[in-house]
């Protein structure tokens, strides 16, 4: 079942408040000064690999620092924090064909068509920890990709935890693929043609998803898995240098877990930490993306590794001078823009 819905639009629907206008033509505009000169306002930040934050991203973090911390909340004020910051921070994004789509479950997702595009499809799941982010929140990078990419794009409203915790996530990824590959000839898609791509939470559904699915018929040729979480559970030097982040800390990655995985015991479920899965063989071509200053930057290297032992075509870029979220700072990061461009460019090159 298919609805139109917003065909034109190329903003979410919320109008900006007076105070959100003002709070995104400033950090437009610091993301258009000269390093040199942001240099001066916040000093370069490095890390222990020697790695220099981008300094727009120095910028945004100590700004960041010091604003409320959503894990002290309710699940419904993250939630709205979340949707407030991509309204704000929201990229210009082409014009687009977008349909609401409505799967067998009752969950929807929205499919775009850019005007020119070749046979492929992805199919995204955004971010958030399992707890926040909507279809709405991800329209601008979703825009930008499919435009870039020349593909269509199935991005998908799963369940959210603590409402639905594991596995109601992962069973609405594997149904949106199924649901895809089903409609793909409707659609004017190659089913050969198809990829997965999720970051954050979304990456580890999209790792879940693909081993999941080595058996069928039809199989993701790509999986881009941008800054995943898969190891719930496992110490990595880059989890505690990060801790205090303020993209991503350790309390806030400690609050969404417990509320996607109330049961401790599950943490080393495959299912929730695909790098505790025995055999790995048999995953699609795999592209993963790290951040420099991201907590879950050396599990994602580590999952890299364990796809490159099981015989996977691998393929890991390091964005030294990001944090994690990334995808969501393209207007206010040219540097973020940039990495997001080869994501695109690469997910054409595979699907072409």
């Amino acid at each position: 079942m298919i609805g139109t819905a917003s065909a034109s639009a190329t903003m979410p629907a919320r109008a900006l408040t007076g105070a959100e206008r003002m709070q995104r033509v400033l950090f437009t505009t610091i993301g258009r000064v000269r390093p040199s000169l942001l240099n001066r306002v916040v000093p370069p930040v490095v890390n222990s690999d020697g790695d220099i934050m981008a300094p727009e991203i120095a910028v945004l973090m100590k700004a960041s620092a010091s604003a409320p911390d959503f894990s002290d909340g309710s699940v419904a004020d993250a939630r709205a924090s979340m949707d407030t910051d991509c309204v704000v921070f929201a990229d210009d994004a082409p014009t687009m064909t977008v349909d609401d789509v409505v799967l067998p479950s009752g969950i929807h997702a929205s499919l775009y068509r850019p005007a020119e595009r070749s046979p492929g499809l992805v199919v995204f799941v955004h971010g958030g920890g399992f707890v926040l982010g909507s279809r709405e929140g991800y329209d601008a990078p979703v825009r930008l990709i499919a435009d870039r990419a020349g593909v269509a794009v199935l991005s998908l409203e799963y369940r959210l935890a603590p409402d639905a915790p594991f596995p109601a996530a992962i069973d609405d990824t594997l149904e949106a693929w199924r649901f895809a590959v089903a409609h793909a000839e409707e659609w004017g898609v190659d089913p050969a043609r198809m990829a997965l791509l999720g970051d954050s939470a979304g990456g580890n559904l999209c790792a879940v998803a693909s081993n999941e699915l080595r058996a069928a018929q039809v199989r993701p040729r790509l999986q881009v898995l941008m800054y995943p979480v898969v190891d719930a559970e496992g110490e990595y030097p880059s989890r505690e240098e990060f801790a205090t982040n303020p993209a991503l800390s350790a309390k806030q990655i400690a609050w969404l877990g417990g509320h996607y995985v109330p049961d401790a015991s599950a943490m080393t479920d495959p299912r929730v930490s695909p790098i505790h899965l025995d055999d790995l063989t048999g995953a699609p071509a795999t592209l993963i993306t790290v951040a420099g200053f991201d907590p879950l930057r050396d599990e994602a290297l580590a999952y890299a590794g364990r796809l490159i032992d099981a015989g996977v075509p691998t393929r890991v870029m390091r964005e030294s001078g990001l944090v994690h979220g990334y995808l969501s700072m393209t207007r206010i990061s040219p540097t973020a823009r940039a990495a997001v461009d080869r994501v695109a460019d690469a997910i054409a090159s595979a699907l072409a």
